[in-house]
């Protein structure tokens, strides 16, 4: 790779020797993937705070600097971590104390989590705790170079707000923090950021349910590659193309697509694709919806309903609205519980506007700073959840071993006040 002076500089130490060792790592990082030069950012999203027992272990022999060392520099060395140099955040990580005695989670992780965000907040990382950190204050410009890690916010940080990031791990984003720097390649580069594959939707798709389906079959027929989407597509919000996004980055691995007319780097679709000959159209019609709908719900048999899993990528402060609304004046089935998963940020929202008092008066309750997939936490004796996620019905019965619905927020509600599955396509 090609290094700038400054960058020659902090790999010989000039900025100490943490600075030091995150450059070593992105260099070594940078030619594997066969990048010719770092770019700069100033926008990291990484996750340094989740609490876990290796981390647990790294604090108890050397305290935080030993675990930012081992875990996000790659280090066997022990040395204090500086200051970050650019803006970073924390994204989602474990249960914080708001879950204590509501989810089945080690205090012992909450505390650990409490002292990582404590050092980690004095040394320049925000502590937003989301998934979407755009929505609560990170918020970058078209054609900004970041260093994001998590699936959804790294699609929409591209195809949404058409910044630039590939989608990074917990090494990469702590060595970018440190100095502003991250391998320039793939999704940095104009180039890689067309269109490859044209998909056609013949039916409407409009509203949460049918975003979120409509992604998952993007995902799942393109794969890793950029999806350029048209059809009867009616004007989506941010929280559809949040679900969309996530949804085509559970069942493939999309980090970029395109809405002609919608998303910035596509006024049109000739631009989509970069001026190159458009690619045979794939279509998405009444088989493929029903078919999605049914690959979503073939993990669920047992229509006796436990779990109400809301808020996945986290929700926004509409979704949380609609949820206060469809539970105002009603109970939760005694047998179900609901969760609903936001920013902290967004509940303190929540709780101003009453939606947060009208969800507890009905049984439900809104968490923050994790969900069950990154806690691998669910309530005790938990066998069959619903979901309004294409993502969490798509990951969950993996991660924790339960079955799943998936449906809208209506046919959610509805399980959660019954304690019984009765949503169906409609």
């Amino acid at each position: 790779m090609k290094l700038a002076d400054d960058e020659k500089a902090m790999l010989d130490g000039a900025e100490g020797p943490a600075v030091a060792a995150a450059m070593d790592l992105l260099v070594r990082y940078g030619e594997a993937l066969g990048a010719e030069r770092l770019c700069d950012t100033r926008n990291v999203a990484g996750t340094m705070t989740q609490p876990s027992p290796i981390k647990a272990k790294l604090v108890r022999e050397g305290g935080w600097n030993k675990a930012f060392s081992t875990i996000n520099l790659d280090s066997d060395e022990d040395f204090e971590i500086p200051h970050m140099r650019v803006p970073t955040c924390q994204l989602q990580h474990g249960f914080s104390d708001d879950a204590l005695g509501i989810a089945p989670y080690p205090p012992s992780m909450v505390e650990l989590q409490g002292d990582a965000e404590s050092f980690y907040g004095a040394h320049g990382v925000n502590i937003l705790a989301t998934c979407t950190p755009y929505q609560v204050g990170n918020l970058p410009v078209r054609g900004e170079h970041c260093a994001w890690m998590e699936s959804s916010a790294v699609v929409y940080a591209n195809s949404v707000l058409g910044a630039r990031t590939n989608c990074e791990g917990g090494a990469s984003t702590g060595a970018a923090g440190l100095t502003g720097k991250i391998p320039c390649w793939g999704n940095h580069l104009t180039g890689n950021r067309y269109g490859t594959h044209l998909i056609e939707s013949v039916l409407p798709v409009g509203g949460f349910l049918d975003w979120g389906m409509f992604g998952y079959f993007v995902g799942d027929i393109v794969q890793e590659n950029r999806p350029v989407v048209i059809g009867d597509l009616r004007q989506p919000d941010l929280t559809d193309l949040k679900h969309f996004g996530a949804a085509t980055a559970s069942s493939g691995g999309v980090e970029l697509y395109h809405i002609p007319g919608i998303t910035p780097e596509a006024p049109t679709l000739e631009a989509a694709f970069g001026g190159l000959p458009l690619p045979e159209k794939i279509m998405y019609g009444e088989r493929e919806r029903r078919a999605v709908y049914g690959t979503l719900n073939n993990q669920g048999q047992s229509t006796d309903v436990d779990f109400i899993l809301l808020g996945c990528p986290h929700a926004s402060i509409d979704q949380i609205a609609g949820a206060a609304r469809a539970l105002d004046g009603k109970k939760l089935n005694p047998g179900t519980e609901l969760w609903i998963m936001a920013p902290r940020a967004l509940r303190v929202v929540a709780d101003r506007n009453g939606y947060t008092e009208i969800i507890r008066r009905a049984g439900g309750r809104i968490l923050t700073d994790s969900c069950p997939a990154m806690s691998k936490s669910a309530p005790e004796g938990t066998r069959v959840f619903a979901t309004d996620s294409a993502k969490q019905a798509h990951y969950l019965p993996a991660i924790l071993g339960i079955e799943a619905w998936f449906g809208t927020l209506d046919d959610c509600i509805d399980a959660a006040i019954t304690g019984t599955w009765r949503g169906e396509l409609r």
